[in-house]
């Protein structure tokens, strides 16, 4: 029998709602506070403006886009520049320039049209860079879990199998109510394994006060700071349309033509552009609210909200704060593990369900490069600017299909790389 799908549009009953929203805020959270923590502020402001900016972005797309927005990782380099040299403050300037100009960007989209799109990442290089999305995460989950350390702690294995197992019985063998909340039972089940194995402390959530102010600031700008940032528009331009196009996918529903893309990309950007005047970091449409929705078949944009709600609560109710800060890294390292390897198969679906044919040279060679350049470990410098995996994948990808489609006006491709 096929799992039952709650559809984008679809409202959800009130005895669902919380258990699904907070099922998909466990599953965004893990990546939502590293970004704060690396960049050395408050959570709070972060799971402040994440919510925020989540409930912009569904106003924004009409409720026709399910996305969460989560801290980005394509800022920490540039950013980590800025504050070195100049500050946070300079660094919030930089994060309100790029969603300024992210915001034109989506006019000028609804200007010219998406066609473009098909030229530049055709579907024999879209599926492999989507796959790319979730593939080359997978030593990020693996390393979140402690796995990859040199002496690995057998508390962190036993807390990953029995996270990681939970989620995996629970979404083969789960029925009725429990089958929509399998990531949320393996959260809980994980924290409570951790808890019994002495892992988890519980100081900070008896210390915590009731009410909490999130740590509000406000930018400064130099035009140094914004040109250190500004080539991170490109990265997240092309984060943002793969991750569009294999939510499309997995809801049967054509994103990029309904909301359209410059609805989404502008949403996107005008909450990086709030994010950074109240001092919070960038926000993105985030990977593992993908994950989520193919694991679970909850597409609804009223369970995206309530997590968001819930997000903006966690902001203000310490207890409530410290309790999901207080889950250890091997529970996040459990789910992921799975989301992740979801969000790469959904890039092997678009190749399987555009028919992609590998006969044709063209699509034989761009696969194989993406693929190939995306999980070989190269990393470029373009100043303060590092590209590597999934985004210089993508960017080789473009390229690629531009050179290929000027040969083809050409007539220069020869029988094996014509498309029939």
């Amino acid at each position: 029998m096929a799992k039952k799908i709650i559809q984008v549009d679809e409202k959800v009953p009130g005895s669902l709602l919380f258990p699904l929203s907070l099922q998909h805020l466990f599953a965004m959270f893990g990546a939502t506070v590293l970004v704060p923590f690396v960049l050395g502020i408050n959570p709070a402001i972060v799971l402040f403006m994440n919510g925020v900016g989540t409930l912009l972005f569904i106003a924004i797309t009409k409720g026709k886009a399910p996305a969460y927005l989560g801290s980005s990782f394509a800022f920490l380099g540039p950013a980590g520049i800025v504050i070195a040299k100049w500050g946070f403050p300079y660094a919030l300037g930089g994060f309100v320039a790029v969603g300024f100009l992210g915001c034109i960007l989506a006019l000028v989209i609804k200007k010219f049209g998406t066609d473009w799109i098909d030229v530049v990442l055709p579907p024999a290089a879209m599926g492999p860079v989507v796959a790319l999305i979730g593939l080359e995460l997978s030593g990020s989950a693996a390393n979140t879990a402690g796995l990859l350390a040199e002496t690995v702690d057998m508390n962190n294995v036993i807390i990953f199998v029995v996270t990681l197992g939970t989620a995996i019985i629970g979404n083969l063998c789960f029925r009725k109510f429990f089958a929509i909340i399998p990531i949320l039972i393996a959260v809980i089940t994980g924290y409570v394994t951790a808890a019994v194995l002495g892992v988890v402390d519980f100081t900070a959530i008896l210390q915590a006060p009731l009410i909490q102010i999130p740590n509000f600031q406000f930018p400064k700008f130099s035009v140094s700071a914004i040109m250190t940032m500004l080539p991170v528009l490109l990265v997240i331009t092309s984060e943002h349309v793969g991750h569009q196009i294999v939510t499309s996918e997995i809801v049967g529903r054509d994103l990029i033509k309904e909301p359209g893309l410059h609805r989404t990309i502008f949403a996107d950007n005008f909450s990086t552009m709030i994010s950074g005047f109240v001092g919070s970091v960038p926000t993105t449409t985030y990977g593992e609210n993908i994950g989520v929705m193919a694991l679970t078949g909850v597409y609804s944009v009223w369970v995206i909200g309530g997590a968001a709600v819930l997000s903006i609560c966690c902001a203000f109710i310490g207890p409530l704060c410290a309790l999901i800060q207080s889950i250890p890294s091997a529970v996040i390292g459990g789910i992921s593990f799975l989301l992740y390897g979801m969000i790469g198969v959904s890039g092997l679906r678009i190749l399987v369900d555009r028919k992609v044919d590998y006969a044709n040279t063209v699509n034989l060679i761009l696969t194989s490069v993406i693929f190939v350049i995306g999980l070989s470990g190269i990393t470029i410098k373009l100043g303060d600017i590092t590209l590597s995996g999934m985004v210089l994948a993508a960017l080789t990808g473009i390229l690629m299909s531009l050179m290929i489609y000027i040969f083809d006006k050409c007539h220069l491709l020869n029988e094996s790389s014509k498309a029939e």
